[in-house]
């Protein structure tokens, strides 16, 4: 058996590879191993609107209640309020049924310990290697000592609550748009920017199940960007499927993804002398533009390798309190302990109104570089051929001194599909394009593809 856990837990086609099984499983596993074995444990659990939610929501509580643990049902809430909620509960732990910003035929079930953080490689391993040896000892308690089921009807309130309180000014005067994805999103951010007295509106707000992510959120924001221009709003928010990402729209329909609203929340907590070490984690798929971006305000920057989880651990092991990902998927380590869509569009909203400027304006400190991204098709046993051939390792430098410091190439190996991502930035589209597909063609005519 290959690993079950990926990059943001385990997914898959629900009830073909994320059966009923896996769930039920991950549940009795899950619960033995985060709770410390205590006696009756609580686990938080949520998810997001899709139809196989309740489905595989029933065969996890199985699980959690079958070894003794006490399972608290919070309903459709996003990741970050799972998150969240589990501390202030006090929770042992929790657990998100979310595919995140995947179709709806995918799901997925990702844990979080007490503390509210995502599980680390060993704490994975530990659950796969007790649902591969068949639960041997696990306990299986009878009567009084199994675990019960109950249903929080709080919780909703209580992240709307917490997320309204991380910025300490009101919106009234704001026309925002909200573009929910038809997600976990439809209740949390609505209230919460209706309560703090924005004007709102809405879009794909009105889940059945189905629609999660069709055609809408943060991974297709051409909707919303129609919907502010016609509307005539100052800007506007996409969240995906569990609303942990969130991109923002400008009045003039530009997107702002998570590049510059990094660079823009880094600059005012820097003039406001609250950027911790005065730095900001990205990972290396960040437009070099904000690199240049805040070298002119000489703020620090520190890389790390692509997934929230490796920009989260430089966060911890260094003490710096922002980071995050072109994608919209942003910590703000003050306030949540993973990335929270509505915590992001509520500091940036909160930027715009105590600078009284357009969000427009703001964004223009910084430039996007045009980037290219092109993916060689390669047996999964050549992933580091870039590295290991003499040729294309050649080519790849011969790039880079044409690019003379002006832009940058970089290649990576997917963690999940045969593939190589060949990925450049520079001042002009086509010459990159040209040299992206020149480097590509020779990766795949090495592997005989």
């Amino acid at each position: 058996m290959g690993r079950m856990f990926g990059t943001d837990g385990v997914r898959g086609v629900a009830n073909k590879e994320l059966t009923v099984d896996i769930a039920y499983k991950l549940g009795r596993a899950g619960a033995y191993v985060l709770t410390n074995k205590a006696n009756k444990p609580k686990i938080l659990v949520g998810m997001d609107t899709r139809v196989s939610g309740d489905m595989l929501e029933n065969a996890l509580v199985a699980g959690i209640l079958s070894v003794g643990a006490e399972a608290v049902c919070i309903g459709v809430v996003p990741t970050p309020a799972v998150a969240y909620l589990t501390r202030k509960y006090g929770a042992d732990a929790g657990v998100v049924i979310s595919a995140s910003h995947n179709p709806v035929e995918y799901n997925g079930i990702k844990f979080f310990n007490s503390q509210g953080y995502k599980l680390s490689d060993e704490l994975e391993d530990e659950i796969q290697y007790i649902i591969e040896n068949k639960f041997h000892s696990l306990p299986s308690p009878i009567g009084e000592e199994l675990g019960r089921r109950t249903i929080e009807e709080r919780a909703e309130r209580d992240y709307i609550n917490f997320a309204k309180s991380t910025i300490d000014v009101d919106l009234k005067g704001l026309k925002i748009a909200l573009d929910c994805a038809n997600g976990a999103a439809y209740k949390t951010s609505v209230n919460a920017f209706k309560e703090l007295g924005a004007e709102v509106l809405v879009i794909n707000n009105n889940p059945n199940g189905f629609n999660i992510n069709k055609n809408a959120g943060s991974t297709h924001p051409e909707s919303l960007i129609n919907f502010i221009i016609e509307k005539g709003c100052d800007f506007g928010f996409a969240f995906d499927g569990d609303a942990d990402r969130c991109i923002a729209v400008d009045e003039k329909g530009n997107i702002i993804n998570g590049d510059y609203i990094m660079t823009i929340c880094s600059k005012y907590l820097k003039d406001n002398n609250k950027l911790d070490k005065n730095t900001l984690v990205v990972t290396v798929m960040s437009n070099m533009g904000l690199y240049i971006a805040l070298e002119k305000e000489k703020i620090n920057i520190s890389k790390t390798k692509v997934g929230d989880r490796y920009v989260l651990e430089e966060m911890i092991k260094k003490g710096y309190k922002i980071g995050g990902e072109q994608s919209g998927h942003i910590i703000f380590l003050d306030y949540n302990t993973t990335g929270d869509g509505l915590i992001t569009a509520l500091q940036l909203a909160a930027i715009v109104k105590k600078n009284n400027k357009k969000l427009s304006e703001l964004a223009s400190i910084m430039k996007e570089l045009p980037q290219v991204l092109i993916n060689a098709k390669v047996p999964n046993d050549k992933k580091d051929i870039y590295i290991t051939d003499k040729e294309i390792s050649q080519k790849i430098e011969q790039a880079e001194k044409a690019l003379n410091g002006k832009g940058r190439v970089l290649i990576r190996p997917s963690g999940t599909e045969p593939l190589v991502r060949v990925m450049l930035e520079g001042e002009n589209q086509s010459e990159i394009t040209d040299i992206a597909k020149d480097i590509a063609s020779l990766i795949e005519k090495k592997c005989n593809f």
